[in-house]
């Protein structure tokens, strides 16, 4: 075979997939509205179960639903016949895959949700399988070749399936008005994590906040700018309130006759800040926009206090970039 056809099967591949997708969008009708209510319903968890390529897709669904706010576990059906049926309980609901709706190992979970009176949302592509007969919602694939020309190999319908379950999941989202913020709660490590982290999350307390208040001499105020680290001080006047800062380039501009100064005659007044609540990646966005390196933190409705500063070295080693 040369790289031409290689390549033409890859197309034919993906275009079969995308035309499958295609269909699955065209089908979805009040079956699909009724999965979501059913699953909005749930007073427990999302049981989602498959066996062999639809399992592997069920642990996917399970996975982005818990992510996003809808608490979800994948069950191995074959297990689930050796004692895991105990993970499923009443106020559960289970999603249960299969492209053919007559896997063998899916029936004790099926009749298990029946006896007990368990909502059951069944994915197939036959109407009259015995998994989507059984079902409480049945959502049927719509008619689609696999992507090999032989048709037996889990394709387009595994790539159907999955597309499915994150509609499913994104409708749930949407519904819950899940944000950003909440998303962060489920994804707090990697570089995800990082990108989601707040302001609060990075930043230097108050206690290590450089700041002088106004009058304080110059020489007083380098003290100060030498023993916090950050490279610059802040000047609060007599209420506490951040009015200025001094970085390096003051300290050069009044060069001559520094020290017979005040802190608040070389400061820069009205210094950039930053709210705490602010996503940390947002600072390191406005730091390289202004080419600075650190913010003083402020609540916007607070005194104007400092209530922390934020180095762009502690938001590189967080992964924030």
């Amino acid at each position: 075979m040369t790289n031409e056809t290689f390549i033409q099967t890859g197309r034919r591949v993906i275009t079969r997939e995308a035309d499958a997708l295609a269909l699955l969008s065209d089908a979805l009708g009040d079956s699909f509205s009724e999965a979501v209510e059913v699953l909005l319903k749930a007073r427990g968890r999302v049981i989602v179960s498959g066996m062999g390529k639809s399992g592997h897709i069920a642990r996917k669904i399970a996975a982005t639903f818990a992510s996003t706010g809808t608490p979800a576990q994948f069950v191995h059906p074959a297990e689930a016949s050796h004692g895991d049926l105990g993970m499923v309980a009443k106020g559960d609901v289970a999603l249960v895959l299969s492209n053919s709706g007559e896997t063998p190992e899916l029936a004790d979970i099926i009749a298990y949700t029946r006896r007990f009176s368990i909502p059951m949302i069944g994915v197939a592509s036959r109407s009259n399988s015995t998994l989507l007969r059984e079902s409480d919602v049945a959502l049927l694939l719509p008619p689609a070749e696999e992507a090999c020309d032989t048709g037996i190999v889990p394709t387009t319908s595994t790539t159907m399936t999955l597309a499915l379950g994150d509609a499913l999941a994104i409708a749930l989202m949407e519904h819950r008005q899940f944000t950003p913020e909440h998303f962060r709660e489920f994804h707090p490590g990697g570089k995800l994590g990082a990108r989601l982290s707040k302001v609060r999350d990075l930043m230097h307390g108050a206690v290590e906040v450089p700041t002088v208040r106004t009058g304080t001499p110059m020489s007083d105020a380098l003290l100060t700018m030498s023993q916090k680290t950050f490279g610059v001080v802040g000047v609060t006047n007599s209420d506490g309130k951040l009015i200025g800062i001094v970085t390096d380039g003051d300290l050069r501009r009044h060069m001559k006759g520094l020290l017979d100064l005040t802190a608040d005659q070389v400061m820069t007044e009205s210094p950039l800040t930053i709210a705490p609540t602010a996503l940390a990646e947002e600072a390191v966005a406005l730091m390289n926009d202004r080419k600075i390196t650190c913010l003083f933190v402020v609540e916007p409705d607070g005194d104007g206090s400092a209530q922390g500063i934020l180095h762009i070295h502690d938001c590189l080693r967080a992964g924030v970039a």
